[in-house]
């Protein structure tokens, strides 16, 4: 506190203290130990007594010697590694190191000829070299693994008295597993019981001082025989039916249930324990979530070096966008969005997150003309991703102007900045809900992909288009509301109880956008394989079930009928599209339809000047007019009936 005095001496005992980051501390220790270890081999190798000949040879090399092992530690980063965290790719580092100094003096002692001047004070005998070498690596690894021991524990010594070690059962004995009980060892708040495992063939055998205890069948004993506080799904892949019988399970002896990240994320950091999370629900996707897993090198150049632009970078899928693009390297990204907390927020996690990084924060509108002029002409973009638009369909229905002005005005005023500016690449986020539109929304996005492919078309920019499913966790999403609701205590509601929605995760997503934007010439559609639909009404039970409450009994489902323009599926290509695979996994492509740019300019300056005027009737007019399959109120109570 200020004005509060410190003891005398204070100040002078914490500069005595060793510091262990230090790297003058961690040269001297490394200093003494060579020394040592030097001397200590001249000493085995005469039994004790030195002759006085090689007591000289000693005196003449022991400064040349430790000046040069520091010299190559320093230069191979030995001193940047911290001792506390020691592992064994550290240990093979420092071999290495002190390999190419012994290799020096091995190369001295046999080819300096033994007849030349000095010879009895250079060539060292290789008995010496060798055991000096060999408790030179001794006391370096025993120096480091020591502060680490000391580390480790003191952080358990550390542990309040009034805390106990959460005690935690694994329940997978696999790599991931194996990963996550290294990390979880070192920290002073858990202790692995042992794992579960239902390979027959693991149990009983020990990991890391950990036993496989039992399969899964014997999760109830195990728990209450060994105190278990809560268990761990510690395998990188896991079937829905599987995790979704490890959840039941947890849930019938009431155990709390957590699960480690998914393979790709897991082997490119291992596993932390800020990764280990709550099962949630895209664990429970009747599929695998598609991976694509280290961008390769094709797409690491082409955004390489770009400067990118994303609008909406304050959104869900925009903000991960920016996250994802950053780990490409790009020369810089602009953040283009009209909301400036959210801005505000993404930029203060990129400056602590990707201190490098070069990034632009910009407040716009979209459909202001002349503020992306001065934008563009300002950062000059290569690459554009368009993920702003207006996106909820019962909103959008009760203001169709705005969804027209934001997601038809503002898409064509970019495109012609990026026109004007001569931008290489643009990257248009659409949704299933442009094909065979029945919500404002939806053909709001749908007239959006004609005026990317018509764009593309003319000559500029290139583009690429992409067509999403639900994305879990997004902004106003399902499941987000589903939560709430639980929290509330219920009831969840449910519109339909046929409704079928394809899901895709936040990841998933950004991984499509990112890797269509290298595909995309003409305006080419780009879709994910997502397997079958996954019916609304299940996923609420589901989340019911993760969250350990019965359906009907804990909380009620409410069936509230159709939304006006909703649907009761939604579809990811039109009857006449044929989809083709492309180099990704899973990345399908649709063949691009474009107009002729005059006459589709025509008719959306007719669209946009209604909407201006604010005439509703004139806006739904147009967008039937225009070709592209709407059918207003088609989804809604009375078609359901009929379907």
């Amino acid at each position: 506190m200020a004005g509060q005095a410190e003891e005398p001496g204070a100040n002078r005992l914490r500069l005595r203290k060793f510091d262990p980051y230090s790297r003058k501390n961690q040269l001297i220790v490394d200093g003494v130990i060579f020394a040592a270890s030097f001397a200590f081999a001249y000493l085995m190798r005469f039994e004790g007594d030195v002759p006085w000949d090689f007591t000289r040879q000693f005196l003449h090399w022991v400064p040349y010697l430790i000046a040069a092992r520091l010299i190559v530690n320093w230069r191979l980063g030995i001193y940047r590694f911290i001792w506390r965290y020691v592992s064994l790719p550290d240990a093979i580092m420092i071999a290495r190191s002190l390999s190419v100094v012994t290799a020096g003096l091995v190369g001295i002692r046999l080819f300096y000829p033994a007849h030349m001047m000095l010879a009895y004070r250079l060539r060292i005998p290789l008995s010496i070299i060798a055991m000096e070498y060999l408790f030179s690596l001794l006391g370096a690894l025993s120096a480091r693994g020591l502060r680490r021991i000391l580390y480790e524990r003191g952080q358990r010594g550390s542990l309040h008295p009034a805390r106990v070690a959460k005690r935690v059962l694994l329940y997978g004995a696999g790599r991931a597993g194996l990963m996550l009980i290294k990390e979880l060892q070192k920290q002073p708040e858990f202790e692995v019981v042992g794992f579960v495992d239902d390979d027959p063939k693991k149990v009983g055998t020990v990991i890391f001082g950990a036993r496989v205890m039992g399969a899964g069948d014997s999760l109830g004993r195990l728990v209450a025989s060994s105190r278990v506080d809560e268990v761990v799904v510690s395998m990188a892949r896991v079937e829905k039916k599987d995790l979704a019988g490890i959840l039941s399970r947890c849930e019938e002896i009431s155990i709390p249930a957590k699960i480690v990240p998914g393979v790709e994320e897991l082997f490119r950091g291992g596993a932390r324990i800020s990764q280990v999370r709550q099962l949630r629900m895209e664990d429970l996707l009747d599929r695998q979530p598609v991976e694509i897993s280290e961008f390769d090198r094709e797409v690491r150049n082409f955004y390489g070096g770009k400067r990118i632009l994303v609008t909406g970078a304050g959104g869900s899928i925009g903000s991960e966008l920016v996250r994802q693009l950053l780990l490409l390297d790009p020369a810089a990204v602009i953040l283009l969005d009209k909301d400036e907390n959210s801005t505000y927020e993404l930029q203060q996690e990129i400056v602590f997150r990707f201190p490098e990084a070069r990034i632009e924060p910009q407040i716009a509108d979209v459909r202001h003309a002349d503020r992306l002029k001065a934008i563009f002409a300002e950062h000059k973009p290569e690459i554009v991703f368009h993920a702003a638009a207006h996106k909820h369909v019962p909103l959008m229905e009760k203001n169709p102007c705005e969804a027209v002005l934001n997601n038809v005005m503002g898409t064509r005023a970019l495109l012609e900045a990026c026109r004007r500016q001569g931008t290489a690449r643009f990257v248009f986020i659409s949704t299933d809900k442009a094909v065979n539109p029945t919500s404002v929304m939806g053909a709001t996005k749908s007239v959006g992909e004609l005026l990317v492919q018509t764009y593309a078309g003319a000559g500029a920019p290139e583009a690429a288009c992409v067509r999403f499913g639900n994305v879990m966790g997004s902004r106003g999403s399902v499941i987000p509301l589903f939560q709430r609701q639980i929290a509330q205590g219920g009831p969840i509601t449910v519109t339909h109880p046929d409704v079928v929605r394809f899901f895709m995760t936040i990841p998933e997503a950004v991984r499509l956008v990112i890797s269509a934007g290298t595909l995309g010439r003409r305006g080419e559609v780009f879709v994910l394989d997502m397997g079958d639909p996954v019916q609304v009404l299940g996923l609420a039970k589901d989340l019911l079930n993760l969250a350990g409450l019965e359906p009907g009994k804990d909380i009620e489902i409410a069936i509230t009928g159709l939304r006006p323009g909703e649907k009761l599926f939604e579809e990811l290509v039109w009857e006449d599209e044929v989809l083709r695979p492309t180099r990704f996994e899973k990345l399908l492509e649709v063949a691009p339809h474009p107009w002729a740019l005059e006459t589709l300019n025509g008719s959306v300056d007719r669209l946009v000047g209604a909407a201006q005027q604010n005439d509703r009737i004139r806006v739904y007019d147009i967008l039937r007019a225009m070709g592209i399959g709407f059918r207003r109120g088609a989804g809604s109570k009375s078609s359901a009936a009929s379907n």
